[in-house]
């Protein structure tokens, strides 16, 4: 992919991780590459168990016990997380980049007020801010994403799920951080108030000029926070670009399955599509391409020849042996 002239915050590169089970090593990302630029917004996308939070976890280093990095860097502001000390890394947390966990609204201390738990975060991280400071800070924080400040004294449970999501992201902008990764920020909410707070974290990444990651299985969520788009499968990279090129010329079966499997509420109706199979056991994943044995437009070298991601347009990357042609 060509180089943007904005900064990168953020270069992953042949990224490759395991879980180690009773039954062998589970194959959960599988060289993964991408960059992430200062103020950009990119989409992680693709269906349950493709890897998505795995390499979440693996940017603040926040792995089970059983993972282990098997290779590849992960540099935040050019220095490479996966060689840093424990200690070091948790200086770095919070600070440089923060992360709003699935199911956030549930990972609030109950027994602790909203403003104790971001004063808290803010002791570790900025321990030269005074009182007075903090608090303002807070106030700051809590009109920023949308909320009274003078429920920053209020418990956890005294808020509605949609105001504890809003809370959470507070938090998690508390230090200023270079990045933040929302990991299915919206589960659990109704549509509407799935829409108020995408649309509060898209305005707060844009005036921040922060880099985030939006980790989802729902496309449709991607496309409305999203510069660009990565799509995930069985643990491997298979297409990532512009979020309107992966939408309106997607170059990967899968991804182009994806389209065909969500309505569309402007353009004509089109009869729903399912993607046939399973995906794979990774465990045991299938050589060559992952995608192969569901794939309509699988070639023979397709169950032998592991694709590497190449350009197939202007800043649009895709890992096909025999990729969708272009629409016109």
């Amino acid at each position: 992919m060509k180089d943007t002239p904005t900064e990168n915050v953020l270069q992953v590169e042949n990224f490759t991780m395991r879980y180690a089970t009773r039954k062998g090593d589970v194959s959960a990302v599988e060289d993964v590459s991408f960059s992430l630029a200062r103020g950009e917004a990119l989409g992680l996308v693709g269906e349950s168990g493709c890897g998505k939070t795995s390499v979440a976890v693996a940017l603040l280093r926040l792995l089970p016990d059983n993972a282990h990095i098997v290779a590849g860097s992960v540099k935040l502001n050019g220095v490479d997380m996966l060689t840093l000390s424990d200690s070091e890394v948790r200086r770095r947390r919070w600070k440089e980049i923060a992360m709003v966990f699935q199911a956030a609204m549930n990972s609030l201390n109950p027994v602790y007020t909203v403003e104790e738990q971001i004063i808290e975060a803010m002791r570790q991280h900025t321990p030269e801010l005074s009182p007075q400071q903090m608090g303002a800070r807070i106030d700051e924080l809590f009109t920023l994403v949308g909320l009274d400040p003078v429920l920053k004294s209020q418990y956890p449970h005294q808020y509605s799920g949609g105001m504890r999501q809003r809370a959470v992201i507070a938090l998690a902008l508390a230090c200023n951080p270079d990045i933040i990764i929302a990991d299915e920020p919206t589960t659990a909410l109704d549509v509407i108030v799935q829409d108020g707070v995408l649309k509060r974290m898209r305005e707060i990444q844009q005036r921040l000029n922060m880099a985030m990651i939006y980790i989802s299985h729902d496309i449709a969520v991607i496309a409305e926070v999203s510069d660009r788009v990565a799509v995930m499968y069985a643990g491997r990279l298979v297409e990532i670009g512009r979020t309107e090129d992966i939408f309106h010329n997607p170059r990967h079966p899968y991804t182009s399955a994806l389209m065909q499997s969500f309505p569309s509420v402007s353009g004509e109706k089109h009869e729903l599509v399912t993607l046939p199979g399973e995906p794979p056991d990774l465990l045991h994943p299938p050589e060559g391409c992952r995608f192969h044995p569901r794939c309509a437009k699988r070639v023979s070298r397709c169950d032998r020849e592991v694709p590497s991601l190449v350009e197939c347009g202007w800043q649009q990357q895709v890992a096909c042996w025999n990729p969708v042609e272009t629409q016109a």
